[in-house]
């Protein structure tokens, strides 16, 4: 296992034209690449956000497709690891999608592909209505993959929400956990460092949180995009514009803090218990 590696987490203004936000979404992996990154990571919806695609690359799409041919070639190329944020993935006779991870070896490879658990179903204060899941069929599996760069663990946006998600992805083994997401001006100053820092602290682990940033058709994305270490610093963080942010992780220093805050061994399982369903 690769002990001490470099992140290169990926902040987007993601619009509605599938095949230049891909080309950009490339030259920031070159960047990444070239700064000596060995892992790259992308935002919620990195690919397309708009009413209707104006480019080419269709809107939903079939995973491998499309987009994952584009990113696979780039990930082979520069013989790095990406996390290729999340994504629509078509359903086959339905009208929903999946909001769907896909992560990528440096060979190109899927290795792993995770669904968004956790819709935003909820009305508002004034009687607004916002339910995520008429448009985003909700995933079923929590997902973990080995790579030699340690395990990692997956989530998406509103899930970060859901702190039992991220114990469960530590508990499996995870030393890392992508946040990749989308999230509004207004709860993202308040909530967004807070969380991820939470969950990084309470799991002792990486939370490698790539964002969007910039007006999109609803509401204006917060950006912020960062890396979390597992005492809880935040060691990157995005400029407040398109971009690329490094960070180190480092797999011993991971090693020292749970060391130093057992809260694993502490735990009592006697008394309580969290479990995946089967």
């Amino acid at each position: 296992m690769v002990r001490k590696y470099l992140v290169g987490v990926v902040q987007l203004d993601t619009q509605n034209d599938k095949g230049k936000n891909l080309e950009r979404i490339c030259a920031y992996i070159d960047e990444a690449a070239d700064r000596g990154a060995k892992l790259v990571a992308l935002p919620e919806v990195m690919n397309l956000i708009g009413e209707k695609n104006v480019g080419e690359g269709g809107e939903a799409e079939p995973i491998p497709g499309y987009t994952t041919q584009i990113l696979a070639k780039k990930a082979r190329e520069r013989r790095v690891y990406l996390h290729c944020g999340s994504m629509k993935e078509a359903i086959p006779g339905e009208a929903r999608a999946y909001n769907t991870t896909v992560m990528l070896d440096d060979k190109g490879e899927i290795i792993a592909k995770y669904r968004k658990l956790h819709t935003f179903d909820v009305t508002l204060a004034d009687g607004t209505v916002c339910n995520e899941s008429a448009r985003v069929r909700p995933g079923s599996e929590i997902v973990t993959v080995d790579t030699e760069l340690g395990r990692l663990g997956f989530s998406i946006c509103y899930d970060i929400r859901f702190p039992e998600l991220f114990r469960l992805l530590a508990a499996a083994g995870a030393r890392l956990v992508f946040t990749p997401a989308n999230f509004t001006l207004p709860t993202g100053k308040d909530h967004w460092e807070p969380i991820l820092r939470a969950r990084a602290i309470e799991n002792a682990c990486y939370v490698v949180a790539p964002a969007q940033i910039g007006k999109k058709p609803n509401f204006t994305a917060f950006g912020n995009s960062m890396v979390v270490d597992p005492w809880g610093s935040v060691v990157a963080r995005a400029k407040d514009e398109p971009g690329v942010a490094i960070a180190e992780i480092d797999l011993d220093y991971q090693d020292k803090v749970r060391a130093q805050l057992p809260a694993f061994q502490n735990r009592r399982a006697d008394v309580y218990d969290l479990r995946v369903k089967q």
